[in-house]
């Protein structure tokens, strides 16, 4: 029962010990001080009596004396206890090596200036020996505490998993290193390399083995035979380099894919490089896209930016990528609450030098927007506000309406009247040649504005304000898009579901979409609509196949894939946004510019009253009719109102 006892106390001993931070700073300074007397006392004056050198008990006496102020000011100028011991790297030694020159430097000066009775030949043995000694006593000191660290962990932590990391690059050897490992895994122990190179077959580095693979066979017998929980990589680059290799053969032996994510990835405010799960946005996002950077930065330089839809996926990553830029002042409009609560926190934390004004408001009120534009004469106007998911527009058409195109026409004659020089509009790939109500309102929207630019240019409608607009498809991790509906089925254990076996649809991560938004809005002289390419489609039931994979489980063991039907409006194909054949080139490779019809703005204005009208009273039919007579395009799909296409 006492051994027990003594047990259990000793087991939380030593798990209150791997949870603290780190040891008191003066510990760590007096154990180092008792070191340093220590070499100098027994170490040295032990050498010199092997060696029969003669000294007597007052030269003892100064040389403990010498020893103790030569220390006290070599540890003070050098401060090697102000760091974290189990967190020592390489290019610390230059401290330690510091404090021992220092050390035995002043030890030598007070041992002359006390006049002890060595001869020159003896200081300069005693010298050497106690500078090497007291650096390689300390150094040994800090391995160690780094051993016992680990040793304790290793026993009384919690279960770590066992990973190998990928490759044997420099990125790779510096993440399995002893000294930056708990950087970045510490709750996984990582038991060697993996690569597919043969040359480096039974290497050794860093103390840990290297293993060469050449299949999934030998992957999976390398993983029975180490009972591995994952494989990590180092960095995005080298999961998008393996996405077809490495990652398949692990998602289909279910073994669990790591990376350590990139430095800009922050959260709170601080820098966050906890190694995570790969997600599918690793493996569908492409290479960086390149913008012209300088170009950007003049153009937003000291200008007041309103972003409109600011809270949501598009309008808060422009927010986010806007507060790199030097600009004057971000004006943030959004009518939702919550997510604008969320945004003002986030801006707050990382970025304090940002001015910025969050702005609760509604772009159908035109007396809000007045004062917005009156109280901030903004230059650049980001229109990224409006309703855009298919289904729940189809069911209310009028509400898509008086956001998507009454409210864009008022966003845009308050630009135009406050002489805004750039006003920039978010469209959506679902404008071309839409199937759905959704789809047809931002075409409308798309209609207004460039027919308002058309009639700037041409002198119809007095103004400066350029108007541009941007078309893209489906960005990847957006509010209520398919991936996050994906992962919230996988983590309930499914069933995963799929509109149809064979839809497929174009993706773009959220931040290069934005992106491409900034550079289309520096090129833009008014009236263009950019279309982005959005690379390869993407088969959305191959998507949520891969993301079962992903997650470890097995499509029909574990999770099921269940096809829907097609949603009301809900196209089987997406357009294809940058087809030589209806576009024309930019200077920038990912941006086109649409060639599309040019409407007379005051028949726009006469189309637009008419629908904002039948919109505000709710009626429904006629309000469609007149959506398919000024936009012939719009023919419905699996909706209601494929009636007013006959």
């Amino acid at each position: 029962m006492t051994m027990n006892y003594h047990y259990i106390s000793l087991q939380h001993f030593f798990s209150r010990l791997i949870t603290m931070r780190y040891i008191n700073k003066w510990i760590i300074f007096w154990f180092d001080l008792l070191i340093s007397l220590s070499v100098s006392l027994i170490g040295v004056l032990g050498l010199f009596s092997f060696l029969r050198i003669p000294y007597t008990q007052a030269d003892v006496l100064k040389g403990a004396f010498a020893s103790l102020i030569g220390s006290l000011i070599a540890f003070f100028t050098f401060k090697v206890y102000h760091g974290v011991i189990r967190h020592s790297t390489l290019r610390g030694l230059w401290r330690i090596w510091g404090v021992a020159v220092l050390k035995s430097i002043v030890l030598c000066t007070l041992l002359l200036v006390l006049k002890a009775s060595f001869t020159p030949k003896v200081y300069l043995v005693g010298l050497f020996i106690d500078c090497v000694l007291t650096m390689l006593m300390l150094v040994t000191f800090r391995i160690f505490i780094v051993n016992m660290y680990n040793m304790v962990l290793l026993q009384f932590g919690k279960k770590r998993k066992q990973v190998l990391v990928y490759g044997t690059g420099d990125e790779s050897v510096m993440i399995a290193s002893t000294a930056t490992r708990h950087i970045f895994v510490q709750d996984y122990c990582i038991t060697g390399f993996l690569t597919f190179n043969k040359e480096k077959r039974n290497f050794r580095i860093a103390e840990l083995p290297v293993y060469q693979v050449a299949s999934r066979e030998d992957l999976l017998k390398l993983v029975n035979r180490n009972s591995l929980d994952g494989i990590l990589f180092p960095n995005l680059k080298t999961v998008q380099y393996e996405k077809e290799r490495l990652i398949r053969f692990c998602e289909q032996i279910s073994l669990h894919t790591l990376v350590v994510p990139e430095m800009e990835e922050v959260h709170n405010g601080t820098i966050k490089r906890s190694i995570r799960d790969i997600k599918i946005e690793d493996l569908l996002g492409r290479d960086e896209i390149k913008i012209n950077m300088q170009e950007i930065a003049c153009l937003l330089e000291n200008k007041v930016i309103l972003v409109t839809g600011a809270a949501g996926s598009i309008g808060s990553e422009i927010c986010r990528q806007l507060a790199h830029f030097p600009i004057c002042k971000l004006i943030c409009f959004d009518s939702a609450e919550t997510p604008m609560h969320n945004l003002r926190l986030e801006l707050e934390d990382k970025y304090p030098n940002l001015s910025f004004v969050p702005v609760i408001g509604d772009v159908r009120c035109e007396d809000r927007l007045d004062y917005v534009f009156r109280k901030w004469h903004p230059h650049i106007v980001f229109h990224a506000a409006a309703y855009k998911h298919v289904p729940l527009m189809e069911e209310n058409p009028c509400e898509a309406v008086r956001v998507n195109v009454y409210g864009t026409r008022l966003v845009a004659d308050a630009a135009v009247k406050y002489g805004v020089e750039k006003f920039v509009m978010i469209s959506t790939d679902k404008a071309v040649n839409p199937t759905n109500i959704m789809g047809c309102s931002k075409r409308l929207a798309e209609i207004y504005v460039q027919s308002l630019s058309l009639a700037i240019i041409k002198g119809e409608v007095q103004g400066d304000t350029k108007f541009i607009t941007t078309r893209f498809g489906n960005v990847l991790g957006s509010n209520g898009s398919v991936i996050p509906r994906f992962r919230e089925q996988i983590n309930n254990g499914g069933p995963v579901t799929v509109t149809h076996p064979d839809i497929i649809r174009y993706f773009m991560t959220i931040p290069e979409a934005c992106r491409l938004v900034l550079e289309a809005g520096t090129m833009g002289n008014g009236g263009e609509i950019f279309v982005f390419d959005m690379g390869q489609p993407v088969k959305i039931a191959d998507l949520a196949r891969r993301m079962i994979e992903l997650s470890g489980m097995r499509v029909g063991e574990d999770i099921e894939i269940e096809y829907t039907g097609l949603r009301p409006g809900e196209k089987l194909y997406e357009e294809l946004l940058s087809h030589k054949e209806n576009t024309k080139e930019t200077l920038h490779e990912k941006i086109r510019i649409a060639d599309v019809r040019e409407y007379n703005y005051q028949d726009v204005i006469r189309c637009v009253n008419v629908l904002s009208n039948l919109s505000l009273n709710v009626e429904i039919v006629d309000m469609v009719r007149g959506m398919k007579s000024f936009v012939p395009e719009f023919k419905s799909q699996n909706s209601e109102f494929e009636k007013l296409d006959k």
